[in-house]
């Protein structure tokens, strides 16, 4: 937002700004979808998640930190479980992975999808049954394929022809047949309330589809029968509500199959659909819920493979943001308020984009409450910016906060479990916050606050 239409939106807001900033609301109230499970709001207004004040959070862990709803987390691992009873979910670990995350989906029985090999190195450090991963990425090195056939990945998502060659050269080295997917990119990109159908193969992930590569590369792996190719993958985009876009990518994908099937006989067992389920940043987001998702995608799934004539496969979904992203809010400290000139009111927080690069990055939304207090003052429209030197520093572009907000105020940001720790960055040498796991009135650390002497460890000159 410029700084003139900023202006405007703060003098009349009956005119200008999106409809959910048109109407000042309570700043003490919390929608309960943008929000882990268990926060809430005490009689003396400060929040509460897992039983435990935020202020005593912050007063024994410090700010910023990520907090992280246990329960929450483990109940949207079994609605997932459950909703999709006959297909296997992959948590996508690339959305947040720790050890400690890791153990908590292979408890409440899900698979484990990992991207690259430090991702792979954390799920083996915590135990997590090989055979129950897949592994992605569309670069995947030598090294990063030898550790998964010698780890027993049980599946791993061929991304490029080169991949293929590497991929059977090492199989046919260690005499294995590991379990293999084609990634197709179907021409179909879907991000939040919308999704296009056609000219949108030009990136850097899979086997397109209309250049008929993802055809090439299903014969090519038949024909050498060195991997055992089990069926085709499909990833359309991020968060995304509407399930048109899930309808044409079967569609697509399952025609494939079957010209795969004409071709040489075979019918693929398996089809995964990908991830990018949406979840509530702002009040305006209505996600679905899992099991509204698993109907949907199940009809579509079923009325695809009979227009195809096809067996029903057996089909794979990679929730990440959907399960981790609404389970975590990050906590920060005000320091500093600064009313410039009428035009805006400037919160600044002792994080920034090191901690949540999304706004920065993609013009995420995201929403913002005091979390110490409650305050009866007047609401007045505030962005929410770092401590970093830079002026696209921005957590919250807008929200409404109690006009009385000061220094030394607790702010805490809903929907930060997916993608803010793991595309964090020590940006300005600002160490990263820790991840604290809550639950039953208990907390504990799990992943540790960086300090000064781990930034200094690296810097060996």
């Amino acid at each position: 937002m410029r700084a003139h239409e900023a202006g405007a939106l703060h003098g009349d807001l009956g005119q200008r700004g999106p409809a959910w900033l048109r109407t000042p609301h309570d700043v003490n109230a919390l929608v309960p979808q943008l929000w882990p499970r268990t926060v809430s709001r005490a009689e003396a207004g400060h929040l509460e998640i897992g039983g435990v004040s935020v202020a005593a959070l912050a007063e024994q862990y410090g700010t910023p930190a990520y907090l992280l709803d246990e329960d929450d987390l483990r109940s949207r691992c079994r609605d997932f479980v459950s909703a999709f009873a006959e297909a296997d979910v992959f948590y996508a670990g690339k959305s947040f992975l720790c050890k400690a995350v890791v153990r908590v989906i292979e408890e409440e029985g899900l698979f484990l999808d990992v991207c690259s090999g430090g991702e792979l190195a954390v799920a083996l450090a915590a135990g997590f049954p090989a055979e129950r991963m897949g592994f992605h990425g569309n670069n995947k090195s030598v090294s990063e394929l030898t550790r998964a056939l010698d780890a027993g990945v049980g599946r791993i998502i061929v991304d490029s022809f080169q991949e293929i060659d590497r991929l059977t050269a090492l199989a046919a080295e260690k005499q294995q047949k590991p379990q293999v997917l084609v990634r197709v990119t179907v021409g179909v990109e879907a991000h939040t309330h919308e999704f296009i159908a056609t000219a949108h193969e030009d990136q850097k992930f899979g086997f397109s589809l209309a250049g008929g590569a993802a055809f090439q590369a299903a014969i090519k792996i038949l024909d050498e029968d060195v991997l055992e190719l089990r069926g085709l993958h499909s990833h359309i985009g991020s968060q995304i509500f509407d399930t048109n876009g899930f309808e044409v990518a079967a569609r697509r994908v399952l025609e494939l199959q079957a010209q795969i099937r004409d071709a040489r006989g075979v019918e693929l067992p398996d089809l995964d659909l990908g991830g990018g389920f949406g979840i509530a940043y702002t009040t305006q987001d209505d996600p679905s819920s899992a099991g509204d998702l698993a109907k949907r995608i199940n009809k579509i799934v079923e009325s695809e493979c009979e227009l195809a004539s096809l067996r029903k496969p057996k089909l794979s979904i990679e929730p990440g943001r959907a399960i981790v992203g609404p389970s975590v809010l990050t906590l920060y400290e005000i320091g500093t308020v600064k009313d410039v000139d009428g035009i805006r009111t400037y919160v600044s927080v002792d994080g920034g984009m090191s901690d949540n690069i999304r706004t920065a990055l993609y013009d995420a939304s995201y929403s913002a409450t005091i979390a110490g207090r409650a305050s009866a003052a007047e609401p007045i429209l505030a962005r929410v910016v770092g401590k970093h030197c830079e002026s696209g520093d921005i957590v919250v572009k807008d929200e409404f906060l109690p006009a009385d907000v000061q220094p030394g105020d607790l702010l805490a940001v809903p929907g930060t479990g997916a993608y803010c720790r793991s595309m964090a960055s020590n940006y300005n040498h600002v160490p990263r916050p820790p991840v604290v796991a809550v639950r039953d009135g208990a907390s504990r650390v799990i992943v540790r606050r960086e300090t000064e002497d781990d930034l200094l460890a690296l810097d060996v000159g």
